[in-house]
């Protein structure tokens, strides 16, 4: 077993996670990534980014390979030993928003503080920091999930992630929600984020312009680690694909080409 490099807060080697159908999620990727680092992980759809984040995040076990953090063996964890980790030391921010209906906008942000047993004015301080940086603050933090537009909902569910103070966030496609003017304001924020708070962040995306603000970037392509996957702007690889600039399916794939 290779020991991990001191100065890598996550670092993972070889591996290896198959779908359910048998069909390869990831073969034999590696990486690592220092403390306060921004680390971009592209690729187009099925390349294996998820896949890759819920590895290093310890939701799911590699079929093989080795994740360390700070020193600590993911892999050989337990399930509850996994979740610990994840709900203390992890923040994670789906593609899509997912929050508890009954809650206010800053209930659903402070509720992970809260169940680790922060108390509950302490709890909203933190979330309202963040709730208005990323301007879903006053009036708009006290109404519920249904009265939210989609892409404040997806804010509220960044503003959970950070409030938390997580020594990593998982962020994949967190910006995928968001028209152009907000999806700059959440990077901005969320690069500040990891400058100013020491936050390690992994960023899944297929977007070429987000991946260019991370310190460094993994390119993915069929579950491999590979030197450079080209991938246009998502406005591009819609017209080219014969869509409208809005069309988010197509992900530029028809266009993605590798540079070994």
């Amino acid at each position: 077993m290779e020991a991990p490099p001191d100065n890598h807060v996550l670092w993972a080697r070889a591996l290896h996670f198959q779908h359910r159908d048998g069909s390869p999620a990831l073969q034999g990727v590696s990486v690592g990534v220092r403390e306060g680092e921004i680390l971009a992980v592209s690729g187009p759809r099925g390349s294996g980014k998820t896949t890759l984040l819920r590895c290093l995040s310890g939701m799911v076990r590699p079929q093989e390979g080795e994740v360390w953090f700070n020193g600590a063996p993911v892999h050989g964890m337990g399930p509850l030993k996994r979740e610990r980790l994840r709900r203390d030391r992890f923040g994670w921010i789906d593609p899509a928003p997912v929050l508890v209906p009954e809650l206010s906008a800053w209930e659903n942000a402070a509720l992970p503080l809260m169940l680790r047993g922060t108390g509950r004015r302490r709890a909203k301080t933190a979330a309202m920091e963040w709730l208005d940086r990323l301007d879903v603050g006053g009036a708009t933090a006290r109404r519920r999930p249904h009265e939210l537009q989609h892409a404040e909902r997806q804010r509220v569910c960044i503003a959970r992630a950070l409030a938390v103070a997580p020594a990593v966030l998982f962020a994949d496609e967190p910006t995928a929600p968001l028209h152009r003017a907000d999806r700059a304001h959440v990077l901005r924020t969320l690069t500040t984020a990891a400058r100013s708070h020491g936050i390690t962040v992994l960023l899944a995306t297929h977007d070429a312009r987000t991946a260019a603000l991370a310190d460094h970037t993994v390119a993915l392509l069929d579950g491999r680690r590979v030197r450079t996957v080209h991938l246009p702007p998502v406005a591009e690889a819609a017209v080219a694909a014969g869509g409208t600039s809005g069309t988010s399916g197509t992900e530029g794939r028809a266009a993605c080409s590798l540079s070994a």
